[in-house]
């Protein structure tokens, strides 16, 4: 009797063991179906929500070249329009979540369980960043253009050495000027002033 007893005892156990482990095992084949039917479901909207915007994706111009336009794959699929912004979806597989990444952390751009809104949200986000980027672009040829036109103006003007030397070469001639018209008005007040003792000398002579 102790024998069978013992023998009993041991297979129990395992018995529960095997049950457990099969219970285990479904629990996470449940789980499994259940995440992968999320995940599925979470992509299956996001590329309806893709379609939708095709157009817009379309009308970029091919020099920018900072979106991504792709949904990616993972236990969470997201749509990305670019390095910092991704259309998401929400715990209840239904809301679109339209965030950005910023740096005081992630936020809402749009959120709605109707596609449209966060479309037409998605839409002005591509437009507003075209146009900051013409504007950059625009912003930089203008800056550039004036430089050209003083380096032009500089070329067009004498160098200051040049214009200093000639300066200085037109003072001194104009000081040699002075002093000549000085001498001359010298020697007629000179004359003025000594003329009877010249006539006197003549008449001595």
């Amino acid at each position: 009797m102790k024998d069978a007893g013992d023998k009993i005892t041991e297979i129990e156990p395992s018995r529960k063991l095997a049950d457990a482990i099969r219970d285990v095992k479904n629990a996470f084949a449940d789980r499994d179906d259940v995440v992968v039917d999320m995940r599925e479901a979470h992509r299956m909207r996001l590329e309806l929500l893709a379609t939708e915007l095709a157009p817009v994706f379309a009308g970029v111009p091919t020099d920018i070249d900072n979106f991504d336009f792709a949904v990616s794959s993972g236990l969470q699929p997201r749509l990305w329009i670019d390095a910092v912004s991704h259309v998401a979806m929400g715990r209840d597989r239904r809301t679109f979540r339209f965030l950005k990444d910023t740096r005081i952390g992630r936020v809402v751009l749009a959120e709605s369980t109707d596609m449209k809104p966060v479309a037409d949200a998605v839409t002005r986000y591509v437009a507003e960043r075209v146009v900051e980027r013409q504007r950059m672009m625009e912003g930089a040829v203008e800056s550039a253009a004036p430089g050209l036109h003083r380096a032009e103006v500089q070329e067009a003007e004498p160098p200051l050495q040049s214009t200093t030397r000639r300066n200085g070469w037109t003072t001194f001639f104009a000081g040699l000027g002075l002093i000549a018209a000085g001498a001359l008005v010298g020697l007629a007040v000179s004359l003025v002033l000594f003329w009877d003792r010249i006539v006197q000398m003549k008449i001595s002579f």
